[in-house]
């Protein structure tokens, strides 16, 4: 990354509540080796693990996969030895109310260790049963404050879901804002920080060639895939019950839909982005039941040990957006698991005279990150006969590499470290997302009616065994 301005980041005390479970260690963990590999944190930063185990940093790190994407899965000793070395594991059960004011002493001592003021960074990495009392806690207790020397900013990360449904949603959020200022809860939503889908708004904003055509006078269909070939694998107790519908639509997939339609303010500040991407959901018309599609892949019961399993693996709902610009452009957003390839994009269908010839635009956001476009040419000859042919982007050959932009939770850290909000889902945007699915998840609890299974690496359900 020698070619990449460094941010200027503040001095940081990082808690992790969940260190040793399997968001930390395949994500949270590795993101934090490059940071500090990499020479992007303040050098008075620290990570606080909070664990119920007694666990050294040297323990923890001995099972962590941490240079997965280094050559040879090989890490640098001297970034390895400085993680370790900034890393501290905090005895600590989340239930226990009087475990916080101890947390509370060791923050303060590590600060007066370092002698400045530091920003505090709780990341939850923990079951959302126990999220609103954690949080309760940490007001109690007087960890929602400052430092107790000085002015630093103390900022709540929190991994999905939020919320089971609309209800519960409009409850967390009023019990967090209780204890947090809306400016202090960041959101986490790693797809808004992938670079392909913050190049998206990149790509509107300085391409004038697509201005004028971004629009339901020129686009006839937009389509949101996320399909994925693993099932849910150690995720159980977090999945069942959950489901793809949650997991992944109303988490990040109405986002990307959101990015890729609403309204380009005239500046891509932090304000006006959550503004455009708010007023985007808020126009969105919830989803009909009647033309929601659900699956569950073949093997699922059995890995979740419930027979009567009614959880989604699988689920494609269809979407209109009531504004003069999008209304009756066919919109759709498609999630599952155990399908036959992993892919995430975004494909936007062009209108065109003959039903036959139609020009698309996709962003891949995974794999092979980039842009391809595809177009209508004639052939070499004395004919008029035409083919498609390709416009195509991909960062790796363009930049050199994918090691030439962070990764989505690197990002993530690093915004929170600034108090970057852009890349965050705002209260009102979580609002609007539920709001958008609730008619599906009303028809869909507690009934397993219209849900077709499939077979693991298979494509999906068959659309027609499953529309009533």
């Amino acid at each position: 990354m020698e070619d990449t301005v460094k941010p200027s980041l503040e001095p940081s005390i990082i808690v992790i509540f969940g260190i040793t479970g399997d968001l930390s260690q395949r994500y949270l963990l590795p993101a934090l080796y490059h940071l500090f590999k990499d020479g992007l944190l303040h050098e008075h930063t620290e990570i606080v693990g909070l664990t119920r185990q007694a666990m050294t940093a040297d323990e923890l790190f001995g099972k962590v996969e941490l240079c997965i994407n280094e050559v040879d899965n090989i890490c640098d000793p001297v970034a390895l030895k400085r993680i370790i070395s900034k890393t501290q594991l905090f005895q600590f059960d989340p239930n226990n109310s009087d475990d916080y004011p101890k947390l509370l002493e060791h923050l303060n001592a590590i600060e007066a260790t370092h002698g400045v003021c530091m920003n505090r960074l709780y990341y939850l990495s923990i079951p959302p049963k126990v999220f609103a009392a954690t949080v309760q806690n940490l007001g109690k207790a007087g960890l929602n404050g400052s430092c107790e020397h000085g002015n630093a900013k103390t900022r709540l990360l929190v991994e999905k879901p939020f919320g089971y449904d609309l209800a519960s949603a409009e409850t967390l959020i009023k019990e967090t804002n209780e204890v947090f200022a809306e400016e202090q809860v960041f959101r986490i939503d790693h797809y808004l920080a992938k670079e392909t889908v913050q190049n998206i708004l990149t790509f509107r904003h300085n391409n004038p060639i697509f201005a004028d055509i971004w629009n339901n006078q020129h686009i006839a269909s937009i389509d949101i895939i996320a399909s994925e070939k693993i099932g849910i694998e150690n995720r159980v107790n977090f999945y069942e019950g959950v489901g793809a519908l949650r997991d992944l639509i109303q988490s990040h997939l109405l986002q990307l839909l959101a990015v890729t339609t609403m309204d380009l303010p005239s500046e891509l500040d932090n304000d006006s982005i959550h503004a455009a991407r708010q007023a985007l959901l808020e126009a969105v018309v919830p989803a009909d039941p009647a033309e929601a599609i659900r699956g569950q892949y073949d093997t699922y019961k059995q890995e979740v040990g419930n027979p009567d399993s009614t959880t989604e693996t699988y689920a494609r709902i269809n979407l209109r957006i009531d504004t003069e610009r999008w209304r009756n452009v066919a919109l759709s957003i498609t999630t599952g698991k155990a399908l036959q390839e992993k892919h995430t994009e975004i494909t936007l269908t062009f209108t065109s005279p003959a039903d036959k010839i139609a020009n698309v635009l996709t962003f891949r956001i995974h794999p092979n990150e980039g842009i391809h476009v595809q177009l209508r040419v004639k052939k070499p000859g004395f004919d008029d006969e035409v083919a498609d042919a390709a416009m195509d982007f991909s960062y790796k050959q363009t930049f050199g590499g994918d090691s030439t932009h962070p990764d989505a939770y690197e990002r993530v850290l690093v915004d929170a470290v600034k108090g970057d909000r852009t890349l965050f889902s705002s209260s009102r945007e979580v609002l609007a997302s539920w709001r958008i699915i609730e008619p599906i998840i009303q028809a869909w609890r507690d009934t397993n009616e219209g849900i077709a299974t499939y077979a693991s690496g298979s494509a999906g359900p068959n659309d027609e065994a499953l529309v009533q």
